[in-house]
């Protein structure tokens, strides 16, 4: 929702200003479609040539994450230390022939059907059950540093892959300006061809062309880069999920008793939200 309203303030004060100004919009709602449809058909050119089908479903989950925002809020975060502790737990206390059910088949899991939430997530799923696997297959004592290794290595995967939406926005936004002149030299060059026209008409057309200039760093400065921004920032928000179980396994396998375990996932999470220590523990104890 801030995201939309960021971009109907950006459209007012730029449009609006100019027409108090005493600006002709006409002449610039006039060339706007043709200018666009340079600007933004070489923008869809270029990122066509530098991505794949894959990517460009990427681009699209992107915008869709901009406008939705983070995907997990405060009371996730709690539902993560919660999950990632009963079955360390579990594992702990009960051994491997009683947590490999529900790591095995989450969907069919009584513990995971309480944390629907994160049924949808496959790298949260893949994240927490595999780290499990991990630990059931391993044969002796397993050291705690190398499965924070492996952890931390799906992690940093996941998230590079994750930024690839955001790399794609930032080299388009940069582009983009440069797009913006490519169509305002096409306008030159469409105007210098009717240079016997009367100083009005060439006036227009001049004008028309310096609009092509003015969208592509509009585009590029005003809606593609800060979309790149709020993109790396929500991705980095919902990162720190998979922080949460790190934490938690990792603290349980260093032999940390309980508290230790649950304060060292909770204080990895970021203010905005980080359940209080009073919540955590009295949501422990209700289960």
């Amino acid at each position: 929702m801030v995201s939309v309203i960021g971009l109907i303030v950006l459209f007012v004060m730029v449009f609006g200003g100019f027409a108090l100004t005493g600006g002709n919009l006409g002449v610039v709602m006039h060339a706007l479609p043709h200018e666009m449809l340079i600007i933004g058909g070489a923008a869809a050119g270029a990122t066509l040539i530098s991505t794949d089908i894959k990517g460009i479903k990427a681009i699209g989950g992107g915008f869709v994450a901009i406008f939705k925002g983070p995907r997990y809020k405060r009371a996730d975060y709690s539902a993560a230390i919660y999950l990632t502790a009963r079955l360390m737990k579990m594992l702990k206390t009960d051994g491997a022939v009683a947590v490999e059910p529900h790591i095995e088949d989450p969907a069919t899991s009584a513990i995971f059907a309480e944390y629907p939430q994160f049924l949808k997530d496959k790298h949260f799923l893949h994240l927490l059950t595999d780290s499990l696997r991990l630990l059931v297959v391993s044969t002796g004592g397993v050291s705690p540093q190398a499965v924070e290794d492996v952890i931390d290595s799906a992690i940093e995967t996941h998230h590079s892959h994750a930024y690839l939406p955001v790399e794609r926005l930032t080299t388009l936004s940069d582009a983009l300006p440069a797009l913006g002149i490519v169509a305002a030299v096409l306008g030159v060059v469409k105007t210098m061809g009717s240079i016997d026209q009367p100083p009005a008409i060439l006036g227009g057309m001049i004008g028309s062309a310096l609009v092509g200039t003015f969208l592509g760093v509009l585009l590029s400065y005003g809606i593609v880069g800060p979309c790149a921004a709020r993109l790396k920032s929500v991705l980095d928000a919902d990162h720190e999920i998979y922080l949460v179980i790190r934490r938690v396994i990792v603290a349980s396998l260093k032999g940390q008793p309980q508290p230790l375990v649950i304060e060292a996932a909770r204080t990895a999470i970021a203010p905005a939200n980080q359940p209080t220590f009073s919540e955590v523990f009295d949501g422990m104890r209700a289960r």
